[in-house]
């Protein structure tokens, strides 16, 4: 087992091994108090429900479930509301803690629940997707979505602990792997030149308790020199502006994870000097490089992003592996660049 620790405004451990959701009892018990709710979805708890649960009561803990549908639907105001219910009903405290079982839809709404629940309660993710292993459940981002655009509402709320058990990607269909594949391969891109060798060369066969761990430890140092995203851990959106577009123009049918890999591709063509290299790593795992929407579309519907701030928008320019930047331009410019992104040759 692997263990990252993270210095931000509430310090905790990442723990990374096979196994884990075995030892989860003991392991969410030693930063609790007696009583969580445990949030999944519809996917996730036939899967590992039943084992969680029971780790957890045999650990002395009193334990009250809540699951919603799967997908990025639940991330919505009805939802949330409704674990703020649960959580009120079931009487929990301060002491007691909010336990995400799931992919990063489960993290951001159950993260959500706890960040704002008697103004904060104690978040323990269990991230059960690769894209959430390396991303999303490390960080202390949570957030619910509205009509107008992705994780529009929402709170920085440093987790108590995070548990990745390889095992639980044993269970990923193939589309969903690949999703993950695709954040692993934007943070080689932004951070680590021997991960993205690793990535080329392993393909999607790569070692997954390094990776994790790899993936875990960039995170951590962005999210603890830049907590409140102002600054470096903005680096951290590379393919998300566009991607995020892309996810709203499709009415979110296109998943997070292959809209990241298509703006990452995009950001490439327009300003990586070898744009084929990225693309053709990015293909190697399954993963789209390209989009039917129109440049036009895609630009209004990145201008509700809030990364936009008043006229401008900060954009991850890939320059090296290894070498990205951050630079801001004019919204007006930003149909050209995503112009600039179609281009092939």
């Amino acid at each position: 087992m692997n263990t990252v620790h993270v210095c931000a405004s509430r310090s905790y451990d990442v723990k990374i091994g096979a196994g884990l959701l075995n030892a989860i009892g003991q392991e969410v018990r030693a930063v609790t108090g007696g009583s969580v709710l445990v949030v999944t979805d519809e996917t996730v708890a036939p899967l590992y429900l039943a084992k969680v649960y029971q780790s957890l009561t045999a650990a002395g803990l009193r334990v009250f479930t809540a699951s919603v549908p799967a997908g990025e639907r639940s991330k919505c105001v009805e939802y949330y509301v409704n674990l703020l219910n649960i959580l009120a009903a079931k009487n929990l405290t301060r002491t007691d803690a909010v336990v995400a079982l799931g992919g990063g839809v489960v993290g951001d709404l159950a993260g959500f629940a706890a960040a704002t629940y008697l103004r904060g309660i104690p978040l323990v993710q269990v991230p059960t997707t690769l894209l959430a292993m390396v991303d999303s459940s490390v960080g202390g981002k949570t957030a619910i979505d509205l009509p107008a655009g992705k994780n529009l509402v929402g709170a920085f709320h440093q987790p108590s602990l995070v548990l990745c058990d390889p095992d639980a990607l044993n269970t990923l269909p193939a589309d969903t792997f690949r999703d993950g594949c695709a954040e692993v391969i934007k943070t080689a891109i932004l951070f680590d030149p021997g991960l993205f060798a690793h990535l080329r060369e392993r393909g999607t066969g790569f070692d997954r308790e390094y990776v994790i761990t790899r993936c875990v430890e960039c995170k951590r140092d962005v999210v603890c020199a830049d907590e409140f995203d102002k600054g470096e851990r903005q680096k951290l959106n590379l393919g998300h502006t566009i991607g995020h577009a892309i996810e709203k123009c499709s009415d979110f049918s296109i998943s997070h994870g292959q809209a990241v890999a298509i703006g990452t591709a995009m950001m490439a063509r327009a300003f990586y000097p070898n744009p084929a290299e990225i693309e053709d790593v990015l293909r190697a795992f399954g993963l789209p490089t390209e989009t039917a929407f129109d440049a036009q579309s895609l630009a209004s519907a990145a201008l509700s992003d809030k990364k936009r701030a008043g006229d401008t928008l900060t954009l991850v320019v890939p320059r090296a592996i290894g070498g990205c930047t951050l630079e801001k331009i004019p919204v007006t410019e930003l149909q050209a660049v995503i112009e600039a992104g179609m281009r092939h040759g």
